[in-house]
C-alpha cells in the first residue's frame, strides 16, 4: 500500500495555533483517498510556529496528486489556525509543495493545489478546472468593490455588506 508522508507548517504569529481535529484527503489523477486523521498520540499537534510531520497510507495508488484537502473540525472551542503550507512525499521520492498561508477559521476547509505556477489553460484535468473555477467565484465574492450605498459617497469597501460592517472588521 502506498504511503505519504505529509509535512505541516503552523504560522508563527500569535494565536496561530489550533487544538481542532485536522483532516487530510489526497486527490489524485487516478483516485482519491479516505479522510485521514493527522495526529500524534502524546503530541501537541499544530503549535504555532511547529512543522509536524505525519505518514499517510493510502489503500491503493492515487497517481499524480493534484490537490489536497484540509478540513478543520472543533475539538473542544473552536479556535482558528493560520496554516502557512503542506509538503508532501510521494511514495516515489518527489516532493510537491501545496502553499496555503492564510487562516481556517470555525469549522473550515480548503482545498490546496500545488505550489507550480500554471495559466488557466494548462488545467487540462476537469478537477483542477473546477478547482480552479471555485476558487476564483470565491475570491471575487471576498474582495467585491461596492460604493458606499448608506452616505452615498464614492468610498468604496472592500467585501463588506455596509460600513459598519467595515469598520467592525478593520476593512476601511
Amino acid at each position: 500500500m502506498p504511503s505519504y508522508t505529509v509535512t505541516v507548517a503552523t504560522g508563527s504569529q500569535w494565536f496561530a495555533g489550533t487544538d481542532d481535529y485536522i483532516y487530510l484527503s489526497l486527490v489524485g489523477s487516478a483516485g482519491c483517498s479516505e479522510k485521514h486523521l493527522l495526529d500524534k498520540p502524546f503530541y501537541n499537534d499544530f503549535e504555532r510556529g511547529a512543522v509536524d510531520s505525519y505518514d499517510v497510507t493510502v489503500d491503493e495508488e492515487l497517481g499524480e496528486i493534484q490537490l489536497v484537502k484540509i478540513e478543520k473540525r472543533k475539538y473542544w472551542l473552536h479556535d482558528d489556525w493560520y496554516l502557512k503550507y503542506i509538503t508532501l512525499k510521494t511514495p516515489h521520492g518527489d516532493y510537491i509543495e501545496f502553499p496555503c498561508y492564510r487562516w481556517i477559521t470555525g469549522d473550515g476547509e480548503v482545498v490546496l493545489r500545488d505550489g507550480c505556477a500554471k495559466l488557466a489553460r494548462d488545467d487540462q484535468i476537469h478537477i483542477l478546472k473546477q478547482h480552479r473555477r471555485k476558487e476564483l467565484e470565491t475570491r471575487q465574492k471576498q474582495y467585491r468593490i461596492q460604493t458606499n450605498k448608506e452616505t452615498r459617497n464614492s468610498h468604496t469597501y472592500v467585501g463588506t455588506e455596509s460600513v459598519t460592517e467595515g469598520l467592525a472588521d478593520g476593512r476601511h
